[in-house]
């Protein structure tokens, strides 16, 4: 096996990881609302603020990325947000809980705008959209896991032991991180020669410590990047936080029952493997400006259309379908759109999908937060899912206007 292979197998383990990490609290909702006696309202807040964290953070934890390396940057943030992980399963009230997972949010930010500077400086440009699609179908199998995981655990041994049990796995991928990592191919001795050839010099496109910021913020591409990305958010961030307990007041799963919502991120996990594919493919048939943007493009039309579906049909069977192939064709997209922005972002690619994510966590911030004030104000769950339909819809409308060949580089 290629040494770039096992980076890649590393960041696709963070990459559940994280997922599993960031999902736990979704999961174990139901039973920590009850528990706490927490609103719906309130409830909101509790989700978003690990958005809001981690949104805020992204960009300068993906610029130190850029200037230091990801070496030493991913082993902080995994030792961070697993730290406040354990001590989420402290928590006894309402603003311990917002605490906790502010904190939880900063420490997390920057994971996957490292995880793209890892591959940016490891792989070549021919196989970097098949490396996010692994990355993110890796995320996906997290998804999964999550409640398969997390909902025995909370019935048998309550929900603060999940969150223990998680920071322990998080540390130990940290440890590994830091002792078997190297910033470039070229410092690892495990690295071949034929390898290095594979990979190409990537230390002389990095060599420069100094982001760019001037030519970042006049790059007419990664402003439509940024602001299609976090229209996206809001689609995603129903399924990472308010989908499960949707499942239970809108669609009356049981709380059992929510094991379903681990259906929606398998179908993520193939998609996504699909999907890298897919952007490889296409890249070399129509080019790279045709291709990346309009995958994205049709698979958020056909994501907002599944949406409204949902909210209308409400059989079991038709939501775990619906919602199933709603989360799997915004999925199929996620390789191309990060392709995208590598593409933009070129010697810089951790600080642009840095904030092309932070526009993603503004997105999920909106949706967490308005969603548990939409429910209370009209006693509908299906309600919001319209709003959340029309800004999927939005970002699609934005893709079909990026045009990739514009490198920040080149500004």
């Amino acid at each position: 096996m290629k040494q770039r292979h096992r980076v890649l197998g590393l960041l696709g383990l963070l990459s559940a990881l994280t997922f599993l990490d960031r999902l736990a609290i979704a999961v174990a909702g139901p039973a920590i609302q009850a528990d706490l006696h927490i609103q719906p309202q309130h409830w909101g807040w509790i989700l978003s603020a690990y958005v809001l964290a981690n949104g805020i953070f992204e960009v300068p934890s993906g610029a130190m990325g850029d200037r230091r390396g990801q070496r030493g940057e991913m082993t902080r943030i995994v030792t961070w947000w697993s730290s406040f992980n354990a001590l989420t399963g402290w928590c006894h009230g309402f603003w311990q809980l917002c605490a906790s997972r502010f904190f939880f949010g900063l420490g997390a930010a920057g994971a996957y705008p490292n995880i793209a500077g890892v591959i940016a400086r490891w792989f070549p440009a021919r196989e970097r959209a098949r490396c996010q699609g692994l990355v993110w179908a890796a995320s996906r199998l997290g998804g999964a896991l999550a409640p398969l995981l997390i909902v025995p655990v909370v019935h048998f041994f309550g929900w603060r032991a999940a969150f223990r049990l998680l920071s322990l796995a998080g540390f130990l991928w940290a440890a590994v991180w830091w002792f078997r990592f190297r910033n470039y191919p070229q410092d690892d001795p495990s690295v071949t020669a034929a390898e290095l050839e594979e990979i190409g010099e990537t230390r002389a496109l990095h060599h420069d410590s100094s982001v760019p910021w001037r030519s970042l913020f006049r790059s007419r591409a990664l402003w439509l990047i940024v602001l299609a990305y976090g229209c996206y958010g809001c689609g995603s961030w129903f399924y990472f936080s308010w989908f499960p307990t949707w499942m239970v007041h809108a669609a009356g799963f049981s709380l059992n029952g929510v094991l379903f919502a681990s259906l929606p991120f398998l179908v993520g996990l193939a998609a996504n493997l699909a999907g890298g594919h897919l952007g490889d493919r296409l890249t070399l048939r129509w080019g790279a400006r045709r291709a990346l943007r309009w995958i994205p493009a049709v698979c958020l039309v056909v994501t907002a259309l599944l949406l409204v579906a949902m909210s209308i049909f409400h059989g079991k069977v038709s939501v775990v379908v619906l919602s199933s192939l709603g989360f799997g064709a915004m999925d199929l997209m996620l390789p191309s759109a990060w392709a995208l922005c590598l593409a933009i972002g070129g010697r810089v690619s951790g600080t642009a999908t840095g904030m092309m994510n932070t526009a993603g966590q503004a997105g999920g911030f909106l949706c967490t937060v308005l969603f548990g004030y939409i429910v209370h104000a009209t006693g509908s769950y299906n309600l919001p899912l319209w709003f959340i339909a029309a800004m999927v819809f939005t970002s699609a409308i934005i893709f079909t206007r990026i045009d990739c060949t514009q490198c920040v580089d080149a500004a």
